[in-house]
């Protein structure tokens, strides 16, 4: 059975949970933005504004978790690498996490602002949330474009991490992949 707390060989079960609650937001955000952009602007389309609405609530929800997972993290040991790597890939590992932190701020945030530049509020599953800044339309479609853009950054580096976990796993057979799954391993 994992531990609650992570220890130097290993994540712990809410470190685990939040990695893989987190994976899974990420993505079903990804692909509901993906899918949102593609649906006509013109008019009035219900389902668009629907979409967008759930869209900025689970943002919102993102946001909260990343808090809390960057609270977490702060307040655990972090499991050590692969010894047998080299350094490069070690400094990679580091710096794609770095980037992933960033990025579950920074896309919530950067939508949060695309709201309150466009006048359009922002909910918390029934909570009204204030403005972060006045309604401007050129402020909207910069942020909407940063937002854009750092959601592919996010689609980037979720195939690079997912990429080098199966390659750990499957080519070089060590630990890494499963330090973050439910109900694998010891503590040791």
């Amino acid at each position: 059975m994992t531990a609650l707390k992570n220890t130097a060989q290993r994540y712990g079960s809410v470190a685990i949970a939040l990695h893989w609650l987190m994976a899974v937001l990420l993505i079903g955000l990804i692909a509901l933005g993906l899918y949102m952009s593609g649906l006509p602007d013109v008019g009035f389309d219900k389902k668009k504004i629907e979409l967008v609405l759930l869209h900025k609530e689970y943002g919102i929800l993102a946001l909260g978790l990343a808090v809390v997972r960057l609270a977490w993290r702060l307040g655990n040991v972090l499991p050590a690498l692969a010894e047998q790597f080299p350094d490069w890939q070690k400094v990679a590992a580091r710096f794609v996490h770095l980037c992933f932190y960033a990025l579950m701020f920074a896309l919530p945030v950067t939508g949060w602002l695309m709201s309150s530049a466009a006048a359009i509020p922002v909910y918390a599953f029934g909570v009204r949330l204030p403005d972060l800044i006045a309604q401007n339309d050129y402020r909207f479609q910069v942020l909407l474009e940063i937002h854009k853009w750092l959601g592919y950054a996010l689609i980037g580096f979720i195939a690079i991490h997912a990429g080098a976990a199966l390659r750990h796993h499957f080519l070089s057979g060590d630990n890494t992949l499963t330090k973050m799954l439910p109900g694998t391993g010891s503590q040791g």
